[in-house]
């Protein structure tokens, strides 16, 4: 029997507990009718019995309280909400144990924004990390010693996990009932749960917002340029010169501010401008490319595909809803 213990935190989602027990229970269900032993023993384990969330629109009754949970084998932190510091604070006292249970041989993964409790362990510095596209950048201010990569929905390293934003923290479940049983399991749940197997990025869903909680004002201008001139070629050079600082301590001062070359800044405003003229117009690819700044077909292609993870062509035709009636 493989002992997994769900984190019940406070200030987290309902759902991120919820799921994870959901699967693993079916997962027991589906060995069963392999004519197989049940593999998982799942557990809630919380700080307390009982946990109120969401201002007290649920509650969830834990099995445990970590101290009564010497020994387990995984560990799930489900996602946080609301204000994250303050959900780190009220949740300190999982860390040790947490680390505790790592170091006795525990694998542990973070569901979505679980990724801030995970990250304040410690144990994932100097590692890879996922969570939601939309708090990257406080994420990457919080932990500077971690790889944050961007849009990855899974990352696993030496016993450590982590998944993408919002449900994107299926396919991290999916993951770990294939390594823990076979594929064969594990595509049954993608297909009793209706989810698609072997989902790798959250790309397509991913909004560009540049970084701008900075106190570099020559870059907030630069961005601002940019961001207003999506249809103009914009090179590094012409935006050095602009503000008037030299190319590599423009080019250095940029990414520290941004966590982005100014090319990849640049590429991104114009993917972004691009994206939501396909959701929402009738030109076509070659049309949008042009009021973007670009001439080259592959180049945009290339640019475009390698951000979204689709080629202009796809987005558009599963997004556009004219398109999707049609």
């Amino acid at each position: 029997m493989k002992h997994i213990s769900i984190l019940v935190p406070f200030e987290s989602v309902p759902a991120a507990i919820v799921d994870p027990r959901y699967m693993f229970t079916a997962a027991n269900e589906f060995l069963k009718q392999a004519g197989k032993e049940p593999l998982f023993d799942v557990h809630l384990v919380g700080l307390a019995k009982d946990v109120s969330l969401n201002g007290g629109s649920f509650s969830v009754h834990a099995d445990s309280t970590i101290d009564q949970v010497k020994k387990t084998d995984v560990i799930f932190i489900p996602a946080l909400t609301g204000d994250l510091n303050k959900a780190l604070e009220m949740n300190k006292d999982f860390v040790p144990w947490i680390v505790g249970q790592y170091k006795n041989g525990a694998e542990v993964a973070s569901l979505c924004l679980g990724a801030f409790l995970f990250a304040a362990t410690g144990l994932l510095d100097g590692k890879k990390c996922s969570t939601h596209w939309l708090f990257a950048n406080q994420f990457r201010d919080m932990f500077p010693n971690i790889e944050l990569v961007d849009g990855r929905i899974v990352t696993e390293e030496k016993g450590l996990y982590s998944s993408g934003g919002a449900s994107s923290y299926w396919n991290l479940l999916l993951h770990m009932v294939e390594k823990y049983t076979n594929r064969d399991i594990a595509i049954l749940a993608s297909k009793f749960f209706a989810l698609e197997f072997d989902r790798r990025s959250q790309q397509p869903f991913m909004i560009f917002n540049g970084q701008k909680a900075h106190q570099d004002e020559p870059v907030k201008k630069a961005q601002d340029f940019i961001e207003n001139n999506v249809s103009d070629k914009i090179s590094v050079e012409d935006l050095a010169a602009k503000f008037a600082i030299g190319r590599r301590n423009f080019e250095r001062r940029f990414k520290k501010a941004t966590n982005n070359t100014p090319v990849e800044y640049i590429q991104r405003v114009k993917v972004e401008a691009a994206k939501k003229q396909f959701e929402t117009g009738r030109k076509t690819v070659n049309e949008v490319m042009y009021d973007v700044g670009y001439s080259d077909t592959k180049a945009f292609r290339d640019v475009f595909k390698k951000i979204t993870g689709m080629s202009p062509v796809e987005y558009k035709n599963r997004y556009n809803p004219t398109l999707a009636v049609a």
